[in-house]
């Protein structure tokens, strides 16, 4: 798949200058070819790396011998542009598609890979494609059905937009589909009929009375929320509906498993026909493991709950803990003023760097 003569990348840049590089290399999602052959060609020129590919996913790692080993993941696609290429850099400020999320991390990811020839750990850094659209392209995805052994680790870190802080593991996620039914009637003549919007009364009441459960892991605090999120019903201006569907989303704290969190959605809406549509496991944070603590240390001390679903559940679902840690603002992703601080980005590599070497 690698084109014969990728446009080079200098992983002997500093970390800012590297992530402008790698936003002027554009890769929205499904369009990131040229962008993995450039980062396969560089990772190749350094003999303490062993190197990979599968598709537009690239894997490069150590073989020391050391008694654990680390995983740092990034992705390379972005979101469409959006008028906000060439990169440009005004003050401390890098701006352009990607900066943020992720291609900031994914220069760190590159800089230490180039530089770190003997960490403290056997090191594996992980670069994929099509993260930011459909689940089922996700090049993460794919290495963990095909290449699953190239994902072997005691603890990964996914290089998402995090503001430099850790955030462990992540969220789980379902949506369902409550489907309350009636009688269809003229709206003049209601009593003929009955009504099935009026049956979601029941639902909404218990969503609003519903207490949501806060649970600590590993000294983190998730929180769970079950809420609606819409309400198709209505046949016409006069006519009584004899159909509605009220769509819900429960985001649950990772020590629920898929089926835990199934079970607890049909107990709370017990009487009412529902559906799953969609639902996502959530990630332990693993903050226990030694691995992890050593992090904690050179990143400051201290995490906060993933509030949301990234890819570090995939690691999970391969017993791999993980955290979210990377220099970009998540405020910022996907926004036509996209940017990250070039300080942020050498803050990032310095402590990495420290937690690797210490």
């Amino acid at each position: 798949m690698s084109s014969p003569n990728p446009t080079p990348l200098d992983l002997t840049l500093d970390g800012g200058t590297l992530t402008a590089r790698l936003v002027d290399f554009p890769s929205v999602s499904g369009d990131e070819q040229a962008l993995a052959d450039a980062v396969e060609a560089a990772l190749r020129d350094y003999p303490h790396l062993t190197v990979d590919r599968y598709g537009n996913n690239v894997v490069a790692r150590t073989n020391l011998g050391r008694g654990e080993r680390v995983l740092l993941a990034g992705h390379l696609d972005t979101v469409p542009i959006a008028d906000n290429l060439p990169s440009y850099v005004d003050g401390d400020l890098l701006y352009g598609c990607g900066t943020s999320d992720m291609k900031s991390g994914v220069a760190v990811q590159l800089r230490l890979a180039a530089t770190l020839p003997e960490p403290n750990r056997d090191l594996t850094f992980v670069f994929y494609d099509c993260e930011e659209v459909e689940a089922h392209r996700n090049g993460l995805g794919h290495l963990a059905k095909e290449r699953p052994q190239w994902l072997a680790a005691d603890f990964a870190v996914l290089m998402e937009p995090s503001g430099g802080m850790v955030e462990g593991g992540c969220q789980g996620t379902l949506r369902a589909q409550v489907r309350l039914t009636g009688v269809r009637a003229h709206a003049a003549r209601s009593w003929l009929g009955d009504n099935a919007i009026h049956h979601a009364a029941e639902v909404l009441t218990r969503l609003a009375n519903y207490q949501p459960r806060r649970v600590e892991i590993d000294g983190l605090e998730y929180r769970e929320g079950l809420n609606a999120v819409r309400i198709d019903g209505g046949v016409a201006g006069n006519v009584i509906p004899d159909e509605c569907v009220v769509t819900v989303n429960f985001r649950y704290a990772p020590d629920r498993s898929e089926a835990e969190a199934e079970k607890h959605v049909r107990e709370v809406f017990d009487g009412f026909e529902l559906t799953v549509t969609d639902f996502a496991a959530g990630a332990l944070p693993g903050l226990s493991q030694p691995a992890a603590q050593a992090f904690l240390a050179a990143t400051g001390g201290q995490a906060r709950a993933k509030f949301g679903w990234t890819d570090v559940a995939r690691f999970s679902a391969l017993g791999v803990p993980a955290v979210n840690y990377g220099p970009g603002d998540p405020n910022l992703a996907h926004k036509r003023e996209e940017h990250c601080s070039l300080s942020a980005i050498a803050d990032a590599e310095e402590r990495l760097r420290a937690w690797l070497t210490s």
